[in-house]
């Protein structure tokens, strides 16, 4: 093992230090444990670089769905408000509390990637009417 010193700005190191006590385990555990956990969840993304307002993030299901990068709202929601809604690019940039530019990304990576996200809608869509 690699040691490693890290400057932690005060609060931060009190707060850590306090959650790693309340779950019984040493500072340096608590550490490599948050760290270990945001490795994962970046390896569990895939960039695209065409596409810098895209990313994935892995689904409950364990599947790969693109978002828009900085939120967790799906290119598919997107989608749908502007197909099925009817809501103009500005609309959904107000619903979402997004720009244009990030809209306007998330419906260009729709039309690259269409059929991936038509299968996911479909799939969302069986899911509801079966519970319906």
């Amino acid at each position: 093992m690699t040691s490693y010193s890290l400057n932690f700005p005060n609060e931060l190191k009190q707060q850590a230090e306090n959650l790693a006590s309340q779950q019984g385990i040493p500072l340096e555990a608590f550490i490599l444990d948050a760290i270990a956990e945001k490795v994962n969840s970046l390896k569990g993304q895939r960039n695209e670089p065409t596409f810098a307002h895209v990313t994935y993030r892995n689904s409950a299901s364990g599947q790969l769905i693109p978002i828009l990068r900085g939120t967790n709202l799906r290119v598919q929601t997107i989608v749908i408000a502007a197909q099925q809604w009817g809501l103009s690019s500005n609309q959904i940039a107000a619903e979402y509390d997004l720009n244009a530019e990030q809209i306007d990304e998330a419906l260009v990576f729709y039309h690259a990637h269409r059929e991936e996200i038509e299968r996911a809608i479909a799939a969302e869509q069986a899911i509801e009417a079966a519970h319906v």
